[in-house]
């Protein structure tokens, strides 16, 4: 018996890309196991985003040195594996298989190479028209469901390293989309989630030419789905039309997440952005505006070169005039072949600790506040799970929050899946707790 043992670092995308990977070992008759000891071949799928995530890679690597003597199999695969290539072999000695996301249809070949006993096996080609579909795909989640609709970018963020580790924008035909969400629907699937890396700029490739306003309307027409959600958006591509999509169904989840990286114009150009401060929040009075009440995440980026104390300010001003539910925020990080790496300016490590503090004690205090507001009102939740040492069931909003609930049932029927109404009693800065109707 063969066995195999994979783990996912970064976004929802690696976690879709590993489910697609899962599935195909799988139907090469592999089996897989919850721990790396275990396994015959351990996976990494990883993450370049921020140096952290890239270093965490190769230090789990580190710890397993001594396992590739016992006949274990290593292998490194997405956005490091696309960005290092064959350097991963001199870094990692014991690692067989470098393969990015572009060649995972590939796969099946790749292991026979490697069954065949090659020491050193790469899938690094991004000079594709496919996006990354593979035949076979292991979900992870009995009701909530990842669907690519398109893969790579053809932005020029200073910071950013996806173009060079996913590749250009291409996108699946509407019909190949609309097909599988209707056959994940067809079988008990109730959410799905619409990914690519800058998913309003879906262009349907097909002679239907839907724009992605009009692919997520016809998905929230299927039958059998009650949410649908995308991500991630860029701003220069965010339209109105996707607002009044939502206005109009409530099946599309009133929840947009719209990086904005920073609050000031100055910076945005520094950082290839393409829009300006007064231009995204142009994007967000459509949001606010809605009939629906529409949560805001966002992502932003402190620290990056040049900016200065003002800048910063402008920032912190955006986060009071926009509201936002909750967001990610990070320190700049020099990330390979960006063009942020030949800018002036580099800010300290110390002041870039000091302002992503600030940001996140002011988005903490702005998220207890809104949160509070909540209590009393009524939401419908997707039950993910259960507490046994709190004795609460874990629901999801369809504004995307974490609501724990108590059950007059306790848990002795279980509620997974279900859509339940619950009152929300009690708030806190990220998470509701509520007792359920």
């Amino acid at each position: 018996m063969k066995t195999f043992y994979i783990e996912t670092f970064g976004c929802q995308m690696n976690v879709h890309d590993s489910e697609k990977v899962a599935g195909t070992l799988l139907a090469q008759g592999y089996t897989q196991v919850e721990e790396p000891e275990q396994a015959d071949l351990v996976l990494y799928n990883t993450c370049s985003i921020r140096d952290k995530a890239e270093q965490k890679v190769f230090s789990r690597l580190q710890q397993f040195k001594r396992e590739a003597g016992k006949g274990k199999v290593f292998a490194v695969l997405g956005c490091v594996a696309q960005q290092e290539g064959a350097r991963i072999f001199d870094k990692a000695p014991h690692v067989s298989l470098v393969c990015g996301s572009a060649s995972y249809t590939r796969l099946p070949a790749m292991l026979v190479q490697l069954e065949a006993g090659e020491r050193r096996v790469t899938g690094l080609d991004l000079d594709t028209g496919e996006t990354f579909e593979t035949p076979f795909t292991r979900r992870d989640n009995p009701h909530r469901a990842y669907v690519t609709i398109m893969e790579g970018c053809d932005k020029s963020c200073a910071y950013c390293v996806v173009p060079f580790t996913r590749g250009r924008e291409r996108g699946r035909t509407s019909q190949s989309v609309m097909d599988e969400a209707r056959r994940l629907a067809e079988t008990g699937y109730t959410e799905i989630q619409l990914l690519g890396q800058n998913v309003n700029s879906y262009r349907d490739p097909s002679p239907a030419g839907w724009d992605f306003a009009a692919l997520l309307a016809r998905v929230g027409e299927i039958p059998g789905l009650r949410r649908v959600r995308f991500t991630t958006s860029h701003p220069r591509d965010f339209v109105r039309q996707i607002v009044e999509s939502i206005d109009a169904n409530p099946v599309l989840a009133n929840q947009i997440h719209l990086p904005v990286q920073s609050g000031s114009s100055r910076v945005l150009e520094r950082m290839q952005r393409q829009y300006s401060r007064d231009e995204y929040l142009e994007r967000i009075g459509w949001i606010k505006a809605a009939r629906r009440d529409i949560a805001i995440s966002t992502d932003l980026i402190v620290g990056f070169p040049g900016e200065t104390e003002a800048d910063f300010e402008e920032t912190l001003s955006l986060l009071d005039r926009v509201q936002y539910d909750s967001i990610f925020s990070f320190k700049y990080s020099p990330r390979p072949n960006t063009a942020a790496l030949g800018l002036d300016g580099q800010v300290a490590e110390e002041e870039k600790g000091r302002r992503l503090t600030i940001v996140q004690e002011q988005q903490r205090a702005i998220q207890i506040r809104r949160h509070s507001e909540l209590v009393g009102r009524v939401e419908e939740v997707l039950v993910e799970g259960y507490n046994q040492a709190t004795g609460q069931w874990i629901g999801r909003t369809t504004q995307n929050r974490i609501l724990n609930f108590t059950h007059a049932s306790g848990n002795g029927h279980s509620l997974l899946g279900e859509y339940l109404p619950v009152r929300v009693t009690r708030a806190g800065p990220n998470s509701l707790a509520g007792e359920s109707v």
